[in-house]
């Protein structure tokens, strides 16, 4: 075995992964989104696959890691100008759980059955369904819960420039009122939102930086 190859191609692979973190973020140290999940899984296995096969050259190896940076790359761009495209890979959040009432149909979409559902909650220390407000299912599998009792929603209203439409509707609001609350604050239109926060019944928002 040529432990030298061996450890070239260790450090190609560690190099790459430090590319991809330092550049497209630290969204894979944490996963919040399935295309992270994919990137983690991928590089691992180019990584663990070709790293002690002496018949794949170093050069070789080199091409498998950029193609690989490359598809990465395309996917993150397409992500942050196309809201089609982040649906598509990310999912949106899922409103499983409305007013004590559970949505069977978001449920069944989204793959949780109900003992699922029932596990999440006794996790939370909940054991009625009755008792809940609110119930998002996140994007990363984590069902976020808000309880009858709770009179301040904490949830952000805008994310990344686009509408939280389950957070607009827990606070009987719609898009028409949040449009007006944004050209008031002096903005020309919720995608120059970098996060807007409703707490005490006061929209906050959180601009993106002009350059």
């Amino acid at each position: 075995m040529n432990y030298g190859l061996i450890a070239v191609k260790f450090a190609l692979g560690m190099f790459c992964l430090i590319l991809q973190i330092n550049i497209l973020g630290k969204g894979n140290l944490a996963p919040t989104a399935a295309i992270d999940q994919v990137q983690n899984y991928v590089l691992g296995g180019i990584v663990g696959g070709m790293i002690y096969n002496n018949n794949i050259t170093v050069l070789q190896f080199i091409m498998v890691l950029l193609i690989w940076t490359l598809i990465v790359f395309i996917v993150k761009f397409a992500k942050e100008h196309s809201n089609l495209v982040q649906k598509v890979i990310d999912g949106q959040p899922q409103l499983l759980i409305h007013n004590g009432q559970v949505l069977v149909d978001n449920c069944i979409r989204t793959g949780i059955s109900a003992n699922d559902l029932m596990f999440k909650l006794r996790n939370q220390g909940i054991y009625e369904v009755n008792k809940v407000k609110s119930g998002v299912l996140e994007r990363n599998g984590q069902l976020v819960i808000i309880e009858n009792n709770e009179e301040n929603i904490k949830f952000p209203l805008i994310t990344d420039g686009k509408v939280n439409q389950n957070i607009l509707e827990l606070i009987h609001h719609d898009d028409t009122w949040l449009k007006q609350q944004v050209a008031q604050a002096g903005y020309s239109d919720i995608g120059n939102i970098f996060l807007g926060e409703y707490v005490h019944g006061q929209l906050h928002l959180i601009p993106y930086p002009k350059y």
